[in-house]
Order: structure tokens, then C-alpha cells, then sequence
């Protein structure tokens, strides 16, 4: 049987409540290492073609107008967020390059999301961050915010049936999103560059 570190973080993830089961469930053979996110293959790389993958709609069948993928030269779409409790980004003295942990409970999603700090503002709490994969995080020290609100997204926007409108609230799909469903946002903020439009969307919500 491979070898397997506890990495501790007893996320739930793998369907056990602790690291402690899971080690169990892996000597009983009724699981792999495979199935702990954080021996996993991280998150952060080049991003998929979920074009592709999904052709112009979610995994429930609802239509998207455009996918959200990286800046140029980034991993992930920067995601925007605010701690349900902000006075934490003064308090922990949250820092570029600090590795954060939480999910985002206000918009309902389910997954717990490994976050890449790029920026912190003490004043108001709003974090920029990128998603980076549970492997990212392994060995390194991680702040667990538990719960925040997703208040924005930027990145590079791939059109499907509809190209970003400045002012509109539209449909769009971040190319990173685990559970693949689409949001929505207001289109607040467009640029047109070389590589196509880049584009910030905020009062993010789920359909």
C-alpha cells in the first residue's frame, strides 16, 4: 500500500469527519490515498478548456454567457471575498502570500476552498486571492477563516452566448469551479487587452 501522511486538516473532504477515520478506512482497504484532496494534484495550473468539457452550459444543463479564466500569467480568476468576520484580516495580520482556508458559505457553495492571498485591506477586510489546490497548502502555516462571502471574480473572459456587458448582471462560469455551476455577477469593470477582455464581476451569487 502507498504511504500516506496525515496532513491534519480533518476537512471532510475524503467523507470521513477526521484524518483519524480516514487513516482507518485506508487500513481497512475501503479507501486510497487518492481519495485525500491534499495528495492530490493541486488545483493551481494551467486551466482546463471547460469549453470543451461542458460546451455552453453548467453541470445542471443552465446556460452561461462567458467563462472566467486567469489573468495572463496567474493560475486561477482572482477571486474577491469577505470574511464573515473582517476584523480578522487586522487581527491575524493577513498578509500577501498567506495561505487561507474557508468556505464560501454565504453564496451556498459546499466546497471549502484553499486560498493564495494577493492582497489584504485592513480597513474593510476585502481579500483578492487565488484558489490553489489542497497540495498548495501542505507544510505550509494556513489561517482558517471558515466562512466568507465570494464579492467578486477577475480574469480573462471566453464569451458563449452573450460577451460581457459593462453595467448587466450575466451568467458565467469561474473556469476553476468544483461544483461547475454557474453564478452571476454585475459586470463592473472591463478592459480590452492583447489576450482578449479582462473583466471584474461583483455581487456574486449562485443560480
Amino acid at each position: 500500500m502507498e504511504s500516506w501522511n496525515s496532513p491534519g486538516r480533518n476537512c471532510g473532504a475524503c467523507g470521513y469527519g477526521t484524518c483519524d477515520e480516514f487513516s482507518r478506512a485506508l487500513d481497512a482497504g475501503v479507501r486510497t490515498i487518492h481519495d485525500c484532496p491534499f495528495t492530490s494534484d493541486p488545483v493551481c495550473q494551467e486551466h482546463p478548456d471547460a469549453g470543451t468539457i461542458l460546451g455552453s452550459a453548467d453541470i445542471l444543463g443552465d446556460p452561461f454567457d462567458f467563462i472566467l479564466h486567469p489573468l495572463p500569467g496567474e493560475c486561477s480568476a482572482r477571486k474577491i471575498l469577505l470574511p464573515f468576520r473582517p476584523d480578522l484580516v487586522e487581527r491575524w495580520n493577513i498578509q500577501p502570500g498567506d495561505i487561507l482556508t474557508g468556505r464560501p458559505m454565504g453564496a451556498g457553495c459546499p466546497v471549502q476552498h484553499v486560498l493564495r492571498v494577493i492582497s489584504a485591506n485592513p480597513v474593510s477586510g476585502v481579500l483578492v486571492t487565488h484558489v490553489v489546490g489542497p497540495l498548495f497548502s501542505r507544510g505550509r502555516a494556513v489561517k482558517d477563516l471558515q466562512a466568507y462571502h465570494i464579492i467578486g471574480f477577475e480574469g480573462m473572459a471566453e464569451s458563449f452566448r452573450r460577451s460581457p456587458e459593462f453595467g448587466r448582471r450575466m451568467k458565467f462560469l469561474p473556469a476553476y469551479c468544483m461544483m461547475n455551476l454557474t453564478h452571476t455577477g454585475v459586470v463592473n469593470q472591463i478592459f480590452s487587452r492583447r489576450e482578449g477582455l479582462q473583466v471584474r464581476v461583483e455581487d456574486i451569487r449562485l443560480l
